[in-house]
């Protein structure tokens, strides 16, 4: 098949590029950085000529939510717009657990402004929610760092390999529309700081963690929140295995 991937130069996305290429797939890459602009429109015509399924993994700015709803509101509309006229039979959109459940973070705002354009839109579609990646408790913890000083929030995530998610998004991709799929998640709870601290160390970096509900993520995502419902996907990889990767 022909696949068009959104976002294909993040990380998720070159990781899916990879996946739907070992599955011998035409994959036809799409990013700012390679000439298309989703939120202009700029490219995406030519993009998808012949394009029989995109999978959308791009991200956005993370920090005013009318901002970052703007952004995905106005990338998703361009997006969908483009597809029904190149005659693209499936959208899959990558999402994430629990949006629903958690006010005043800006990313859950643009994400749920994007399920809704995509479920509401004119291209069969499926809605894939993944639990966070196993490289989120670091990455986070890097935004707050220093002088050798992050903070972090305990939350409680079940979380999954990165590459675990590519494989699932390019198994269903090259499927009927599902609608709302499953949540998909890692094999195993953790605590978010336990695994910055870990990462780290696996990394060879000196990061004191400071836990809080302070900053970013608040009390309104403690608990079972950001963990998968009943029926969940469970993906294989579990955290020790994709650590012991990255040393």
């Amino acid at each position: 098949m022909r696949i068009a991937v959104a976002g294909a130069t993040g990380n998720i996305g070159a990781l899916t590029v990879a996946a739907l290429e070992r599955g011998g797939h035409d994959v036809v890459r799409v990013s700012r950085s390679l000439g298309v602009d989703l939120v202009t429109g700029d490219g995406l015509d030519d993009a998808l000529t012949g394009v029989e399924a995109v999978i959308d993994v791009t991200n956005g700015p993370a920090t005013d939510p009318a901002e970052v709803v703007a952004y995905f509101g106005a990338a998703t509309r361009n997006l969908l717009a483009a597809e029904q006229r190149a005659g693209v039979r499936h959208h899959v959109l990558l999402s994430i657990v629990g949006i629903d459940r958690v006010e005043g973070n800006a990313h859950y705002a643009g994400k749920r402004e994007q399920e809704r354009l995509v479920a509401a839109g004119p291209v069969p579609w499926t809605i894939v929610p993944a639990t966070q990646f196993h490289d989120f408790a670091a990455m986070v913890a890097s935004w707050t760092q220093q002088d050798g000083v992050a903070t972090i929030a305990p939350l409680l995530v079940q979380p999954i390999a990165p590459a675990d998610v590519a494989d699932v998004l390019a198994e269903i991709a090259v499927g009927d529309p599902k609608g709302r799929y499953a949540d998909v998640a890692g094999p195993e709870t953790q605590d978010l700081v336990d695994m910055a601290r870990r990462t780290n160390q696996a990394l060879g970096r000196e990061v004191k963690l400071v836990p809080t509900w302070s900053g970013l993520f608040g009390p309104s995502m403690a608990g079972n929140v950001l963990l998968p419902g009943e029926g969940a996907r469970i993906a294989p990889t579990t955290f020790d295995e994709w650590l012991a990767a990255q040393r």
